[in-house]
Formats: structure tokens, C-alpha cells, sequence
């Protein structure tokens, strides 16, 4: 460990902290080794080395904690459980202390990890080739053909360079005696590595004294060696070229979705989900909106028997057709290779002495926790009677399909711990496991070490667990993460889980040597990388973009009509019935009212307060897709688009619907309904002017989506995904305002004052017809501002230029006929002025071109899709020809 200069302009302050953390620290349980104290009840070195650098007095930790929860909030950073209430979504859970582990004791771990890799990959080797440790009994051949995470179609099938695994990640926990023990080994598609960088960037920059004094390691250089690797192996896929990766996902509501995008963002990947892949030919090829792009190598987040619905898990929606097949003509490289699950399993931890000294011809350097596979008889009757000494775990993984898993195991659990059992309980697990035991592992039970947490103005100790992280370098060697995830209980003796409610720290490894100061940033790019590094835009990213600016576009028309209502109510002037007519035919075709509603001229109480509970109803659940529906909407496809905004963009797209529900709910007022007006379920009375009360929360929409459509604008690189959205938005503002004309045309109310301003209100051009017509309400006029006015940006007419600007500029597909720009009018909008205000055909020929209009947006709509997200071959067809 480094020295450093006193970091305290007050010596005696210096000297207190790490005298206050020992006071205010909580004892480690009996039984439990603690993290901060040594035997004799004084801290350990590295902690006082902490507290002596820590910059500030032990309570200035509450600021930090502070100031990481809202860093956390900043960036976005989540963690998806599926069974919590009110969402999937909740912040991800980060404690300001870290995990301290010092150097001598870093580099044993390190050989041990790197050790059980190498081993692991070993035993990967054989059983997928000559199968020697099947023969010799040295692994039972029940554990690997009866486990699903066996694929016998890869049986023979070597993966580039020999290395199944790329990455393995082992989660280690100290006993009592401050030995170590692995607890559990991932192999197939081990998660963390994003929130790994993630804490580390944000608990970093919290102590930089403290993190520079100590000496810790840096992370980077790992991340740059799991990038190489598989780059190199994946050269022979190719042919020469500079080899295409991408980290495949599950998709946005896998629970760590967040740190996936995230890794792929750092390591500088497309990520793609199974939808986006497509096998021809063995070739595995990336949808893009610029054609079908090979991908040579895939980083994959998904596990096995979701890869392939063909040869896998037919019911699988994540994975893509062909992978396997792709994997046997070796045209793509996978990290984790294919068929690595069943060394998941707990019961082969029994197993791996015998198998490191057969294999690798040297002693298990570090250990697994004391493991019995109860299929073998003797194992189960040697621990039968000590079962309460014991954690319960499954050894195979329950799928709920014929043929994975024991079929008489048919209750899904990950682990039992048997002291907190009662005899009861005890003697019923004894009679599961004598009616199955193949299906049962025993593992001795461990009480974890416990960690510092900072708690208000305390110190508590909890059980924590770190997982690590062994990387290949393709030439039998394994570089070992310096640290990892540590991630610790939700209460003193807990059960460690995530999904339980946990919590995590950052994990600095001290070294006796210099600081890797390796980047992620190359020294130098090379000619040939430049093209590439300009990524192609994925087909699924490109139609997220294309229905964000839809519904970005969708939104703001549904504002402006909702402002047009208000604006209607608040007239002094007596509604006239056309105006009232064209807003309520728009207000449900907009969705704003359900459709059936009684119109503002039949019942204006029904109408309003129909309308006020649209906007809030996010789930449409009386048929209304109002504002509330597509602001969730816009926030769903901003979540699977992040790495494509800035923080601050992404930041405003997610709060914009929680702080539209909050203004509603801070508007609404207690009342009584009328007796015209219907009980709608669940909803909550807002009285007789409870759609004025919206006006606060919409103006404030409308600021926000002033600042998205910015950002949108202005600080999104131009390339074919921005270009999709750019046309998204102006196809739903095509179709918007031409219905917008169209209503208030058909119901003749441009006759009327009224309509007149109504309908410059929702095109947003009162003021530019002001100044140019003053108080002439001429419909020539209006029809040369709102219809034909190229410097106008609501004018159909200016979006139609604008359109034939992006379109010509999207990527050519010349595997579809036909022609985008053909649909629009090759100049203007199709029709002079003079023709629209013909005094015999001109209003016919107004609403012609309207009608015409919102058909060329839905078609052009439908031909976006085809042509850029479909990616159906010249020759597929559902119809014989």
C-alpha cells in the first residue's frame, strides 16, 4: 500500500475518524468474520488507511451517500424485479463504503480464479471431445447428460481457439476462519461486468483521496482483454475482414438490462436482441436499416436453451433461429460458447479436486465450499442425519418442460438454508430428497463475513459475497478482474439476493506495484476500423427511433388539442356547434375521449370529464389512448434506445410522465359527479372544472416536450436512426394536421371566428397569421399559411419538403422496389392555391387533398417498415405464385 500526504489540515481531526468508525461500528455477529476489525477489536489496516484519507469528518458520509443515491437517479441506473409491486423497474442498490481486500490476499485469490477457469474450461474440453472424465467416473456422467445445460448437438463441435469460456465468474465468500470458499460458478452468461464499472465510476469519484492513496487497481484493462479476445478468435469468421461483435440481450425487461446497455455502450458494442439477428447460409447477420450486416462474434447475455427455438427452447421469443447451426459451421463465435450450463450446477463443485489433479496436474488452490451430490448414495447417507448443518440446493435448474430437470422435481427453488428449518420441515425435506436424490446438492453451511454499510449515522455489518470475474486471452491464459461485484444482505445474518432487496459495494483490490493506467480509448484506429466504428443503425434501433419520433409527434398533437379544449372553455364567447363538432371528432380519433363519448355539443360535462380521465389513464383502459398512454409509450422506447441519448436527454424522457401523473394528481379536487355524468372504475371525482385544473400540468408538457424535440434536433448525431426518427415525426405530423383541417372542414367551422382560432391554435400559427392578415379571417389566407407555406414548419406543405429531404437521404435498399419519394407529391403539396379556392371546386377539392394526404402518411408509414425493419427476402412471400 502507497503512502500519501496527510489529506486533514487539522492533525487531531486526522486521528479521529478512524477513532469515531471504530466507535460507531457495529460488532460482526458471533461466528461471522468481520471485514473491519481484526482480532484484537482494531481496525484493519486498510480501513485505517481509509479513515485516514478520508478527506472529512465520518458524518460526511451521509452527503456522499446523498450525492451517490442522486448520481444513481441521474444516470438512470436500474436494476428490473419482476414481482414488484408497481412496476419492474426500481434504482439500483449501491452502499458509499466499499469492499476493501488488500494486495498479498488479492493475489491469492487471483491464482485461485484463474486456476478454476482453466479448469473449468478443461473439463469443457473433454466432455465436449474424448469425454475421458465420463469414463473414469471422475465427473458422473448423470450430472452432465441429465442436466439441460448439456447440448449433445455440439457434441465434437470445438469453438475457435479451444476456449468455451471467455468469461467465468465465481461468487466467493470468507468463513469465520478469514479462509475463502467459492459458493457458486457462472458460465454460461455470467451478469455484472456493467455495474461492476458502473459502482466503480461513481464510489471512485466520491474518496479520490482515499482511492488514490490505497493503491487500487483499475478495471479497464480486464474489459479491453475480453474485447481482444474474442475479436482475435473471431478473425477466422471474417475472411479477412475486421470482425463485427455485438452483445446480444434479452431485451429490456431482463432484470439487468441496464448494466447490458451499459456494457455494450463502454465496450463500445451494438446491442442487439434475438429479433435483430438473422441466420442465412450458417451466416449469423445483423437487421440494419442499411441491409443485412454479418456478425462474427456475440457477447452473449442470454442463456443457452433461449438461443435457438429451433434446436433449443421451441418456445423461446429471445433467441434466433439457425445460432446453432451457425456455432457447428463455425461462422461465429459466442462468449460463453454454447453448452457450458451444466457446470453450473452445485454438485459439480464436489467433483473439481480430483478433476484439477487429473486435469491440470496440480492441487485445487481454492476451494468450494464442502459439497455433496446426493445421487450418490453414499454422499446422501453420510450428511442424511446433519441436514440442518447444511444449505439445499437444487442440481439441476427446474424449466417447467419435459426433459429438463429432475421430472419429479416440481418446485422451482434456488436454495434452502437447513438452520433456519424446523424438524418438521427437516424430515419432510429428508423424504424429498430419499424419493430424488439425484435432484439435491448439500453444501455445508457457511455464516458469510460481514461488511460496513453506512447507515444514518452508524455503522451496520452485513453478510456480503463477492463475485469475480476470470477473462480469457485466447491463448490458454486468464487475466483475473481486480476486484468485482460485492453485493451484501438486506439485514445483518441475511440471505445475500438482489432480488431480495440487497444491496452492493464497490470492490477496490489494493497492489503493491503502479496502477494500471490503461484506457478504453485505443492509442491509435486503424484505417480499415474507421468505416465500422461509423456503426450501422440495427433494424429493431432504427424502428424505436422511427415510433419515438411518432410518438413524440403524437404527443404534442394530443397537447395541443387538449389546450384547444381548455381554450374552448375558458372563451367568453358562447361555443358555436361546427367548432364543437370538428374538436370532438378529433378528441376520438385523437384518442383523447373514448370512442362512443357523447360529443361537447351533447354533453359537455360527460366530454370534459371523460377527457380528464383519459389523460392520466397510462394503461387505456376504457379505450382512451391519451397523453398519459403515450408519454409511457415514448418512455418505453426511450429505455431500450439509452445508449443512444445524452444523460440529460434520457433524464427528461423518463421523468416526463411521472411529472405529467404528479401535476394531475396535485390539480385534482374532491367532488361530487353529476348526475349526467358516468361512474367510471377507479377513477377519482374532480369536480365541474376539473379539465381547467390539467392546465398546469400541460403547460409544463409542453415546456418538457419543447426541450425533447431540442434535444432531438440538436444533439443527435445525424445518421440513418436520427433520420428514421426525423421522419417518424414529420409522417404523424403529416397525418395530424391534415386531420386537424379536415375535421374543422368538414364541420364547416372556419365559417365562424371561432373555428378560425381554434384551428391556429392547434397548428400553432396564430401569431405568424396575425402579422401577416391582422384580423382578416379569410380561409385563402389560412390555406396559404397552414397549407402551402414552405417556411411554415407546421404547414403540410413544409413537411412535406422536409420529408423528401430525409427520406432521400435514408439508406438505398435496392433488394425493394419502388420508390419512398414517389408516394409524396413531387413538389408542394400536389395542389396550387388558385385550385383550392375555386369558388365552384374548391372546397371538394380541399378536402381531396386532405383525405389524400392522411392516406399517403399511413402508406408511407407502411412502407418505412417493409423496407427498413421487415428485412423479408425478394422471394418470401404467403402467397403461390
Amino acid at each position: 500500500m502507497s503512502s500519501s500526504l496527510p489529506l486533514f489540515d487539522d492533525a487531531d481531526l486526522a486521528s479521529q475518524v478512524p477513532a469515531d468508525l471504530l466507535r460507531r461500528a457495529a460488532a460482526a455477529e458471533a461466528g461471522h468474520h468481520d471485514e473491519l476489525r481484526d482480532a484484537d477489536g482494531q481496525l484493519r489496516p486498510a480501513w485505517a488507511a481509509f479513515a485516514a484519507q478520508l478527506g472529512a469528518p465520518l458524518d460526511d458520509l451521509a452527503r456522499r451517500q446523498a450525492l451517490l443515491a442522486r448520481q444513481i437517479q441521474e444516470d438512470g441506473v436500474t436494476y428490473n424485479v419482476y414481482n414488484a409491486q408497481g412496476g419492474p423497474s426500481r434504482p439500483w442498490s449501491l452502499e458509499v463504503l466499499p469492499l476493501l481486500i488488500d494486495a498479498d490476499e488479492w493475489l491469492a485469490l487471483e491464482r485461485g480464479v484463474a486456476q478454476r477457469a482453466s479448469l473449468l474450461n478443461a473439463i469443457l474440453a473433454d466432455v465436449y471431445g474424448e469425454q475421458r472424465v465420463l469414463k473414469d467416473a471422475l465427473l458422473p456422467a448423470a450430472l452432465v447428460y441429465g442436466h439441460p445445460g448439456y447440448l449433445r448437438g455440439l457434441q465434437g463441435v470445438q469453438p475457435a481457439g479451444g476456449v468455451y469460456l471467455h468469461v467465468a465468474a465465481f461468487d466467493l465468500v470468507r468463513g469465520p476462519d478469514g479462509d475463502w470458499s467459492v459458493v457458486s460458478q457462472r458460465t454460461q452468461a455470467p451478469s455484472g461486468l456493467g455495474y461492476v464499472m458502473q459502482n466503480r465510476l461513481i464510489v471512485s469519484r466520491l474518496f479520490p483521496e482515499a482511492y488514490r492513496g490505497l493503491n487500487v487497481q483499475h478495471l479497464a484493462t480486464g474489459y479491453r482483454r475480453l474485447i481482444d479476445t474474442v475479436t482475435e478468435l473471431a478473425a477466422g469468421c471474417a475472411g479477412g475482414a475486421t470482425p463485427r461483435l455485438a452483445l446480444l440481450t434479452p431485451g429490456p425487461y431482463n432484470e439487468t438490462y441496464f448494466e447490458q446497455a451499459y456494457l455494450a455502450r463502454y465496450l463500445g458494442l451494438p446491442l442487439v436482441e434475438g429479433g435483430d439477428l438473422i441466420v442465412r447460409d450458417d451466416t449469423v447477420y445483423l437487421k440494419t436499416v442499411q441491409g443485412l450486416e454479418p456478425i462474427h462474434g456475440l457477447l452473449r447475455r442470454l442463456d443457452d436453451d433461449f438461443c435457438d427455438p429451433l434446436e433449443l427452447r421451441p418456445d423461446s421469443t429471445l433467441g434466433v433461429p439457425g445460432l446453432m447451426q451457425a456455432v457447428r459451421a463455425g461462422k461465429v463465435v459466442l462468449a460463453n460458447a454454447l453448452g457450458t450450463g451444466f457446470l453450473e450446477s452445485p454438485a459439480v463443485h464436489g467433483f473439481l479436486p480430483a478433476l484439477s489433479r487429473q486435469l491440470l496436474g496440480e492441487p485445487l488452490a481454492l476451494p468450494s465450499l464442502d459439497t455433496w451430490w446426493c445421487g450418490e448414495a453414499a454422499a446422501w447417507q453420510h450428511v442424511r442425519d446433519e441436514l440442518g448443518d447444511h444449505v439445499i440446493r437444487p442440481s439441476f435448474p427446474y424449466a417447467g418442460t419435459p426433459g429438463f430437470g429432475s421430472p419429479r422435481l416440481r418446485q422451482s427453488f434456488d436454495a434452502v438454508t437447513g438452520p433456519t428449518l424446523t424438524e418438521a420441515a427437516l424430515h419432510t425435506w429428508r423424504d424429498r430428497i430419499d424419493h430424488d436424490p439425484a435432484a439435491y446438492t448439500l453444501q455445508r453451511f457457511l455464516p458469510y463475513a460481514q461488511a460496513p454499510v453506512w447507515q444514518g449515522e452508524r455503522i451496520a455489518m452485513r453478510g456480503a459475497s463477492v463475485r469475480v470475474y476470470a477473462l480469457a486471452d485466447g491463448q490458454g491464459g486468464w487475466q483475473v478482474l481486480p476486484g468485482g461485484m460485492t453485493r451484501i444482505a438486506t439485514r445483518d445474518a441475511g440471505p445475500v439476493s438482489m432480488q431480495l432487496g440487497g444491496s452492493s459495494l464497490d470492490t477496490w483490490v489494493m497492489t503493491h506495484g503502479p496502477v494500471d493506467t490503461f484506457s478504453m480509448l485505443p492509442a491509435r484506429v486503424k484505417l480499415d476500423e474507421l468505416e465500422q466504428r461509423q456503426r450501422p443503425v440495427a433494424s429493431r434501433t432504427g424502428e424505436n427511433l422511427f415510433w419515438m419520433g411518432r410518438y413524440t409527434e403524437r404527443t404534442e398533437l394530443q397537447l395541443r388539442l387538449a389546450q384547444g379544449l381548455l381554450n374552448l372553455q375558458s372563451a367568453d364567447d358562447e361555443p358555436e356547434d361546427a367548432v364543437l363538432e370538428a374538436l370532438s371528432a378529433l378528441a376520438v380519433a385523437n384518442g383523447m375521449v373514448p370512442p362512443g363519448t357523447p360529443s361537447l355539443r351533447q354533453s359537455p360535462r360527460v366530454f370534459e370529464r371523460a377527457a380528464m380521465e383519459a389523460l392520466a389513464d397510462a394503461q387505456a383502459t376504457q379505450g382512451a389512448y391519451s397523453l398519459a398512454f403515450n408519454l409511457g409509450a415514448l418512455q418505453r422506447c426511450a429505455q431500450v434506445l439509452r445508449e443512444r441519448f445524452s444523460s440529460d436527454h434520457a433524464r427528461l424522457l423518463r421523468t416526463m410522465g411521472d411529472d405529467f401523473q404528479r401535476l394531475l394528481r396535485q390539480a385534482a379536487t374532491p367532488g361530487v359527479p353529476s348526475s349526467d355524468t358516468p361512474a367510471i372504475a377507479g377513477a377519482r371525482p374532480l369536480g365541474p372544472f376539473g379539465f381547467a385544473s390539467a392546465q398546469p400540468a400541460l403547460d409544463h408538457l409542453g415546456m418538457q416536450l419543447a426541450a425533447v424535440t431540442g434535444a432531438q434536433t440538436d444533439r443527435m448525431t445525424r445518421d440513418p436512426g436520427w433520420r428514421l426518427l426525423t421522419v417518424g415525426r414529420l409522417i404523424e405530423r403529416l397525418n395530424g394536421y391534415s386531420a386537424f383541417l379536415r375535421a374543422f372542414w368538414q364541420a364547416d367551422a372556419l365559417r365562424h371566428p371561432q373555428g378560425f382560432d381554434q384551428i391556429l391554435t392547434l397548428f400553432d400559427s396564430t401569431i405568424t397569421f396575425r402579422a401577416r392578415y391582422q384580423r382578416r379571417l379569410e380561409q385563402p389566407a389560412l390555406l396559404a399559411l397552414l397549407v402551402l407555406d414552405e417556411s411554415n414548419p407546421r404547414a403540410l406543405a413544409c413537411v412535406l419538403r422536409r420529408l423528401r429531404t430525409e427520406l432521400g437521404k435514408l439508406p438505398v435498399r435496392s433488394e425493394r422496389g419502388g420508390d419512398l419519394l414517389a408516394l409524396l407529391p413531387h413538389e408542394g403539396v400536389g395542389a396550387s392555391l388558385g385550385e383550392l379556392c375555386d369558388p365552384d371546386h374548391g372546397h371538394a377539392r380541399v378536402l381531396t387533398l386532405l383525405n389524400r394526404l392522411v392516406d399517403t402518411s399511413w402508406r408511407l408509414s407502411d412502407e418505412v417498415g417493409l423496407r427498413y425493419f421487415a428485412h423479408a427476402e425478394p422471394t418470401d412471400s404467403m402467397v403461390s405464385a
